[in-house]
């Protein structure tokens, strides 16, 4: 999943990126509403970390344009983080369309509480484990099971893992998945993905005796559940 944090304290958007990054998230930081509508234009954010306190446009601004306008991805999740903490400031980005809001000073672990909760409720209906068959992923604790068993994966491995079960039967080009798993330091024309995919279909492999990640030529990748028993 990709993450997009705007806030005008580098040392706190380089911190909150950080912990972030370690949870296996592609994140992209922004330190201004401008520059955060410039990157939202060019790259699919599954979700935007926004402080209402910005030096050029206010958080509000930047997500009524991010409500409003069609070239923007609708299903982009927005989580307010401010010190602004009235009841009528919370209602205000409510109603202007971030889905939570979270106040400052806050404890990281909160944070990353909240961004699992955001970015698997409209795929998985809040659950914290997703299941596929016998194959279980837990989100809050980073952890993959196979009947019980556990498999080790890099943190890389665990995040695309959690792309493809949480878009089951899709098929997902290279590009999706860069622009998903990856941030924008990555060098789009590196072969990442695809070797990426290649380790983890073979961990998933000999942990489950099923080909769990298929090609699907000239189109992508397609994650299909294990057969039952």
């Amino acid at each position: 999943m990709r993450i997009l944090v705007v806030d005008d304290e580098p040392e706190l958007a380089d911190a909150i990126a950080g912990s972030l990054r370690r949870e296996g998230y592609a994140v992209d930081v922004a330190n201004t509403g401008q520059d955060a509508l410039e990157r939202l234009t060019i790259n699919p954010y599954d979700l935007v970390l926004l402080d209402l306190t910005l030096p050029d446009l206010d958080g509000l601004e930047v997500t009524r344009s991010i409500r409003s306008d069609p070239m923007f991805d609708p299903t982009t999740r927005i989580l307010m983080v401010t010190a602004r903490d009235s009841i009528e400031e919370r209602v205000q980005g409510l109603d202007d369309g971030a889905d939570d809001y979270l106040v400052k000073p806050f404890a990281l672990q909160e944070l990353s509480a909240r961004v699992r909760t955001l970015l698997r409720r409209e795929t998985t209906g809040g659950d914290a484990v997703l299941l596929s068959g016998e194959l279980a992923l837990d989100t809050a604790r980073q952890l993959v099971s196979w009947q019980d068993e556990p498999i080790e994966l890099t943190t890389k491995e665990f995040s695309l893992l959690r792309y493809f079960m949480t878009h089951e039967g899709e098929v997902l080009s290279q590009e999706r998945l860069l622009e998903h798993v990856w941030d924008e330091m990555l060098d789009p024309f590196t072969n990442t993905a695809r070797v990426t995919v290649g380790t983890l279909r073979r961990k998933l492999a000999a942990a489950t005796g099923h080909t769990l990640i298929e090609t699907v030529i000239g189109a992508g990748y397609k994650f299909v559940p294990p057969p039952p028993g």
